[in-house]
């Protein structure tokens, strides 16, 4: 494994999604930091806690609102000496996109990001991986458990059913349930905090990772999500990882996307922005 170029960037920030905490990114943590980087992993705000103690009290978990995670996060990164790497995966990917129309980070990747606003058709194995929320119009203000058969339809869906239960019992929480109505419903609300400035020429460039089993996010969805920035003459790339479940972050060979994503973003990072911005719109 090569050694972080040298550079402007000596921080990453990774944000994780429905269903998990920072717990999820804990090999991640590790192996960026190998690479001599200052990585971060905060919570949702208010989740600062065990797997364990939030499945006994979610009540952090029932307070959760979109537009507050966002804010939570892009005070984190404009609180840096420096732009980070901004790196979420699955909602985290929806927020980090937010962060970057907003001007924040030296390069960014979203992994399997949950749609934006914009993002026009969701399948049936997206709504089925969410259904278990958004049955009940009643769990918009709960935190809705997640059981190890939610789980292994919507995360662990490539694995064994007892390497699946095993990642259940180490990472999944319940879903905050006004944060995933809040995106189901994204294209209805003209005020909605999934909204992101696709336009925008002089944001950081910007890597959407797909992957090839995801039930949650089907490629289709992450590429769909890439073709509403083809209005922005800023670097966008997609990248399909074919087989890859939506537990991607932990899933075997999660080392192989870890590293594709870190080695992407710290070249485009370096990259002055300017020549990260075509002359002309590009084609993806």
């Amino acid at each position: 494994m090569s050694s972080a170029p040298q550079g402007d960037v000596d921080t990453v920030v990774l944000i994780h999604g429905l269903w998990m905490t920072p717990r999820s990114w804990e090999r991640w943590v590790d192996r960026y930091a190998a690479r001599g980087l200052r990585v971060l992993a905060p919570a949702w705000p208010g989740m600062d806690r065990e797997v364990e103690q939030l499945r006994d009290d979610p009540t952090p978990i029932a307070r959760q609102r979109l537009g507050r995670i966002v804010n939570h996060y892009s005070q984190a990164v404009r609180g840096l000496m420096r732009p980070p790497i901004i790196m979420g995966h699955s909602f985290g990917g929806l927020i980090t996109q937010v962060l970057v129309g907003q001007g924040l980070g030296a390069a960014a990747v979203a992994i399997h990001p949950a749609p934006i606003k914009g993002v026009a058709k969701l399948p049936l194995s997206t709504l089925r991986s969410g259904f278990s929320i958004l049955r009940n119009p009643a769990n918009r203000n709960k935190a809705v458990p997640f059981t190890q058969d939610d789980f292994h339809y919507a995360f662990g869906n490539t694995l064994s059913r007892a390497d699946s239960d095993r990642a259940w019992e180490r990472y999944a929480v319940p879903g905050a349930g006004r944060v995933l109505f809040e995106a189901a419903f994204a294209n209805l609300d003209p005020h909605s905090a999934a909204e992101v400035d696709t336009r925008r020429d002089d944001r950081a460039p910007l890597l959407l990772i797909a992957g090839g089993a995801d039930h949650v996010v089907p490629p289709g969805v992450v590429r769909s999500n890439a073709a509403l920035y083809t209005k922005s003459r800023a670097l966008t790339a997609f990248h399909p990882f074919p087989g890859r479940s939506h537990f991607t972050v932990g899933q075997d060979g999660w080392e192989e996307v870890a590293d594709y994503a870190l080695d992407w973003a710290l070249e485009a990072a370096a990259i002055p922005r300017e020549q990260t911005i075509a002359s002309e719109n590009p084609r993806r």
